[in-house]
């Protein structure tokens, strides 16, 4: 532990103007704080994840999670199953994320479903074990970093595709090793007037869940293409029933 402060503070001095006049710019154009960023985050990339970042990726960090239901559920509950993929360029990339879920009820006029990240990748009691809301910086709900909303199912299936994520595959407050959870009811978006409004959203029981791992790019370049077409489908349809004529 003593090792590592001392390699982030002799990085930080290194970045800040220490070694180099105060204020001024490296080679590539970088401030100083974003000089001790990237290597702040090179170290706990090789610290944690050595073989996370390669050139075969084109340093892309590529993440899965093998969604599973709950087995503290009642029998007549959804099954849902699926996965949620991740990409983010690094180190500052913005995280995208597909969703590709099956199993929840197929008829029409149906309630929205919360997904969020949580804090523990413990699966020893199933998605129950996981703990609260990945909070890293101590803030009420819904801005947690992995406070995804609500999800709509069509035919029992989930298919979604969010970019711009808050969350992150890099870093101290990486998401790898932690869970994500799919979650029962709709989530309130703190709006609930209650305490579990802002720490949950009153988003109900755990029907699934599963822990974010490492991943090779292929499993993303497989759904990536599939899901975005739907949904630029499903958004020229929208403009075609919008549209006055």
């Amino acid at each position: 532990m003593f090792l590592f402060l001392y390699l982030v503070i002799s990085l930080g001095l290194s970045a800040s103007g220490v070694v180099r006049g105060e204020g001024e710019a490296d080679s590539n154009g970088d401030s100083p704080l974003q000089d001790i960023q990237k290597k702040v985050n090179d170290l706990w990339q090789n610290l944690l994840y050595p073989q996370f970042i390669n050139e075969t990726t084109n340093r892309i960090g590529y993440a899965t999670c093998e969604v599973k239901p709950s087995s503290n559920l009642d029998a007549d509950k959804p099954q849902v199953t699926g996965q949620v993929l991740f990409r983010q360029s690094y180190p500052n990339g913005k995280l995208e994320a597909l969703f590709d879920l099956n199993g929840f009820p197929s008829g029409s006029n149906q309630s929205g479903r919360a997904i969020h990240i949580h804090k523990l990748g413990d699966l020893s009691n199933s998605c129950d074990s996981t703990g609260g809301h990945y909070n890293p910086f101590n803030v009420n709900h819904p801005r947690h970093p992995g406070d995804f909303g609500n999800f709509y199912s069509k035919e029992g299936k989930i298919r979604k595709y969010k970019p711009n994520l808050l969350a992150t595959l890099f870093g101290p407050y990486s998401i790898m090793g932690r869970s994500i959870v799919i979650h029962e009811q709709e989530d309130d978006m703190g709006k609930g007037n209650n305490k579990a409004s802002l720490e949950n959203g009153n988003a109900g029981r755990r029907l699934a869940c599963c822990v974010i791992g490492i991943c090779n790019k292929n499993l993303w370049e497989q759904k990536f293409p599939d899901i975005t077409e739907r949904r630029k489908k499903r958004i020229t349809n929208e403009h075609k029933t919008t549209r006055p004529n």
